[in-house]
């Protein structure tokens, strides 16, 4: 649970608690089989303002600080899905914030003010088929022409990629490396860009993921997103806020396995006696509360170093290798708990178990983690192997 937080934080998230008991968890079996998020529960969490939570006022938002979405993260994880606060969070914390934050008055007009409003679903375009971690290996080509930039290339594993509105994408416009790289946000109806297979993957199965392409795709230059050429510092930048997000809901959803296994282990009697009757299981849930209490430290300790401004690029990364590794770690303690029934879909924890995996590659794999980790700590060794 986040420290030091107001009155008014309570009632925030009283607020989303409510959101997501009304409206959240009751669907979320439904989405995990349709593999989506509805597009009227975006408009909903528009309504009540949580789309917008960070966003400016000038355009809708609340302008608030990031404890607001750490606890709506813990809030809206809950519903015991992954997938439907990722779904969520991409299109707010990742397609849309960076537009508010660099883009121009006329771009945050026309496209995050309806996004903030939920009108609009966005979604991030970095990853592509040989270009994950390594951003700086991308080739989706943007080439200017006029008062146009027309764009070239494919993108790949893009959270809410089917049923977004607009893709703030990652483009090569100058030359190779970090220094040619810029953002410009496609609208999806645009000529020439067309959607993939909705991507089937082991989990998190209520978030969309898919692949896109852009075939001489023609876009106002007007849709840039910063300066040409900028566009490696957004990506950077937006990355510190992906991490905490995924801090934020590695510690959750551990939490979650945690209370399930303890709830399971007083409840399933083996041999005459509960479970947590023997000193090994005990013992075992034990280790996962300690290491979440030392994973909810650490992202307090980066959520704090980032609210005052502070550089925290290490610590962010710190906070994200360390709570993701944990929830997957936990996750085969607490489902070997619940035996059989933690492979069975109709399970909360079997859902958890699986959802877990994702966590160690989102915004940023494990060994990235360390690798920023060991630069910032003067552990790197210039011209060593990797």
């Amino acid at each position: 649970m986040l420290r030091n937080q107001s009155e008014e934080h309570e009632l925030f998230r009283q607020s989303v608690r409510n959101f997501v008991e009304k409206e959240i968890t009751p669907n979320v079996l439904t989405w995990e089989s349709e593999g989506a998020v509805p597009r009227e529960i975006f408009e909903k969490a528009g309504e009540l303002g949580y789309l917008g939570l960070r966003i400016g006022e000038d355009v809708g938002g609340s302008g608030l600080d990031f404890r607001y979405t750490g606890i709506f993260v813990q809030e809206m994880m809950r519903c015991g899905s992954i997938g439907a606060p990722v779904a969520l969070l991409a299109h707010a914390e990742f397609a849309t914030k960076v537009v508010d934050r660099a883009g121009s008055a006329d771009l945050r007009e026309r496209i995050v003010r309806p996004a903030a409003a939920g009108k609009m679903i966005g979604s991030l375009g970095v990853t592509e088929p040989g270009a994950g971690s390594d951003v700086a290996a991308l080739r989706t080509k943007a080439v200017r022409d006029g008062d146009d930039y027309v764009i070239n290339g494919s993108k790949l594993f893009i959270t809410n990629g089917t049923i977004s509105d607009f893709v703030t994408t990652a483009v090569r416009t100058g030359g190779e490396g970090y220094g040619g790289i810029s953002l410009i946000v496609v609208p999806t109806d645009t000529p020439g860009f067309s959607r993939g297979r909705r991507l089937r993957k082991i989990g998190t199965h209520a978030s969309d993921t898919g692949e896109i392409f852009y075939d001489d795709c023609r876009v106002p230059a007007a849709n840039l997103v910063g300066e040409e050429n900028g566009g490696f510092r957004l990506i950077m930048e937006g990355f510190v806020g992906e991490r905490l997000v995924l801090s934020f809901l590695a510690c959750a959803h551990t939490r979650l396995m945690w209370e399930e296994a303890r709830r399971y282990g007083h409840e399933r009697h083996a041999f005459g006696r509960p479970l947590l009757a023997n000193q090994v299981w005990t013992h075992r849930l034990a280790d996962v509360r300690t290491a979440l209490e030392a994973a909810e430290a650490l992202t307090e300790r980066a959520l704090d170093l980032h609210l005052r401004g502070e550089p925290c690029d290490g610590e962010v990364s710190m906070a994200k290798l360390f709570t993701c590794e944990i929830a997957v770690d936990a996750a085969r303690t607490c489902a070997q708990i619940f035996g059989g029934m933690s492979h069975m879909e109709e399970c909360l924890m079997g859902r958890l178990y699986r959802d877990s995996l994702a966590l160690t590659i989102g915004a940023g794999s494990s060994e990235m983690m360390r690798e920023i980790i060991a630069r910032n700590e003067g552990l790197a060794v210039q011209g060593a192997g990797q």
